[in-house]
This record gives C-alpha cells, sequence and structure tokens, in this order.
C-alpha cells in the first residue's frame, strides 16, 4: 500500500498538460493531496500550497508522488537532489513513470540506508492471458479520444461517480498510472508485453452482473502514431457495449506531434465503432466530452451545442457541467 498524504511532485513541467498525474489526484483525491513542490521553472501550478520537504514532513505527509508525465517517462537527472533528500528525509516515493525508481541505483541505495519504500505503479503484477474475445456479462463503457491527455481518464472517473450517486452499480477500470495512483488498483496497460495487452484488458473487466458497468479509462488515440497500439487494446479487449468520444477542440496538432493534425469527431467515431463492432457487434457511440478548459464558459457552452446538433448525440464537458447527460445516455444500450 502506498501511504497517504501526499506531496505532489511536480519538478519542471513545462505546463499543466505534463502535470496531469498530479492533477488527476488533486481532484479525484483531494484529501491525500496535501501540498506541491516545484523546481525553478516550472510552468505547472495546481493551485495547492507549496512545501519544502521539511514543511510537507511537518505537515504530515508520508510520499513523494511524482506528478509528472513527461515523453517516454523518464526521472530526469534534474530531480535526482530532491527525490533523495525526500528518501533521507523519510518520505516514500511513488511513480508511474515507465522509467522504474528501483532502476535508478542513486534511489536505491537512498531509499535501503533510510528505510523508504519505492513504488513503481507502472509495472505488471499479475500473469495476463492472450485475449479470447469470448462474450462476457456485464457492461461496459469506453472513452476513446482524438488525441491523447484529452480527458478520457475525467470523462470514465467522473461518469463512475453519477452512476455511484445514482445507487447504480459501476467500477472505475484504471488502465494507466493516474488512475492506478487515484484508485488503488487497476493495469499499467502500456508496461504490459504487446500480445497480453488485450488479455490485461479482459481480466480487468470480467464477467459480471447484467446490470453492472465497467468505466473502463481509456489511453492515447487511435490516431496517434506513438501510441495507437495501446487503444486498440482497449478497443477489443474492453468489448465495449458503449463508446464515449472524447476531444479538446483547441489542439492545433497531436500531442508531440507538430506535423500531425487532430481527425475529426465524424473521424473518431467511423474509425472506433467498426473496430469495436469485432469484438461487440452490439456497439454503440452513446455521448461526446469535450474537454473545454481553454475555452470560456460562453465559448464553451456554444461549441457544445454545435458539436451536440451537428453529431446528434449528448455533447459536454462533464468537468464543467457534470456526466449525467453521458450517464443517461447508457440506458439506451
Amino acid at each position: 500500500m502506498i501511504e497517504t498524504p501526499y506531496l505532489l511532485f511536480l519538478g519542471d513541467a513545462p505546463d499543466m498538460l505534463a502535470a496531469k498525474v498530479a492533477i488527476g489526484i488533486r481532484d479525484w483525491r483531494p484529501e491525500n493531496a496535501l501540498g506541491q513542490i516545484r523546481l525553478p521553472g516550472c510552468g505547472a501550478d495546481l493551485g495547492l500550497t507549496d512545501m519544502t520537504l521539511a514543511e510537507a514532513k511537518a505537515a504530515g505527509c508520508k510520499t513523494l508522488v511524482i506528478g509528472v508525465a513527461n515523453r517516454g517517462g523518464m526521472i530526469s537527472q534534474s530531480w535526482k537532489e530532491v527525490l533523495i533528500k525526500a528518501l533521507e528525509m523519510g518520505f516514500d516515493l511513488a511513480s508511474g513513470l515507465h522509467n522504474l525508481l528501483r532502476d535508478e541505483g542513486d534511489l536505491v541505495a537512498a531509499a535501503q540506508m533510510h528505510g523508504g519504500t519505492l513504488h513503481d505503479v507502472r509495472v505488471p503484477t499479475d500473469g495476463y492471458p492472450i485475449a479470447n474475445g469470448e462474450n462476457r456479462t456485464g457492461k461496459r463503457c469506453l472513452a476513446v479520444g482524438t488525441d491523447c491527455s484529452v480527458g478520457k481518464m475525467y470523462t470514465a472517473l467522473a461518469m463512475d461517480a453519477v452512476m455511484q450517486e445514482r445507487g447504480l452499480k459501476s467500477t472505475f477500470r484504471a488502465t494507466g498510472q493516474t488512475g492506478i495512483l487515484i484508485t488503488g488498483h487497476g493495469v499499467p496497460l502500456d508496461a504490459v508485453v504487446a500480445d497480453f495487452m488485450a488479455g490485461s484488458v479482459e481480466y480487468l473487466t470480467p464477467n459480471n452482473d447484467d446490470d453492472h458497468w465497467d468505466m473502463i479509462e481509456g489511453q492515447g488515440s487511435l490516431f496517434h502514431v506513438s501510441y495507437s497500439g495501446v487503444t486498440m487494446a482497449l478497443v477489443h479487449g474492453g468489448q465495449p457495449d458503449a463508446l464515449i468520444l472524447c476531444h479538446e477542440p483547441t489542439r492545433e496538432h497531436m500531442r508531440g506531434l507538430p506535423g500531425f493534425s487532430l481527425p475529426s469527431l465524424e473521424e473518431l467515431r467511423d474509425t472506433a465503432l467498426p473496430l469495436a463492432r469485432k469484438s461487440n457487434p452490439a456497439c454503440q457511440v452513446v455521448g461526446i466530452s469535450v474537454n473545454t478548459q481553454h475555452l470560456s464558459e460562453e465559448e464553451a457552452v456554444k461549441y457544445l451545442a454545435e458539436v451536440e446538433e451537428r453529431m446528434g448525440l449528448p455533447t459536454v464537458d462533464p468537468y464543467r457541467h457534470g456526466a449525467g447527460r453521458l450517464v443517461d445516455a447508457l440506458a439506451t444500450v
């Protein structure tokens, strides 16, 4: 178990999008997020109290969580001074990066010397099967996006929260480091050997009651040349009954790929649905989730209305306006 509460390490994150792990913890487990620690030049600010390690220790923080998701998932050498000092002061470290804490000799040595624990949440802990595509009972909803980091996890979490409030049967199924740090369990999908990725999603979303919904955290994008594989595993292994299309309308290009433009929502629908119907012929696209954080309220309302009229699907920003209409749409499945 990762001890709480957390001090969220933002390092030298260039912008808020790079700090999405920390943002997710702040928004969905605020009781665990006591403060933030940033290096000079950090372009992210969670609005939490900036703390030194000593101040965080005095406030009761137990674990320093690396809240940055950088390209390639690397532990920067510029972070090491803070990470080692944290271990020396009695903090545990937790990370969801591809570059594992346990593979860094200086961090391992500091942890051993001072009794700290290194938590790598992006490490598969179970033996996953190869996918078989067999029908499973229960229902599943998957968020798919026009790009990475457009709000797929937030959509699934928000829908699950509404389901819980209504007394309906629902489980959020985490497939990435942020979701796992929020809920404490899940499959670190992009760290699973490729042949077993779809099988790990089947494992994560087993047979269930007919009226139970699994809200599956989406990853990557079918249109992203770097990360489409992980999305494909979710589309087939998830065997979704419902798809939610996710989009961020102010992006000028795909995340990390200046030479690639985003697909339209129509392209996403027309690509994702036929693929999903390979494993579940009854799958439907039921709603659209739009991340409007860079739009004013007036701009957001206008954009959502335009998309809804054009696509003929309930279109909301679940963070800004709630996910109730997306949950309502599941009743049509």
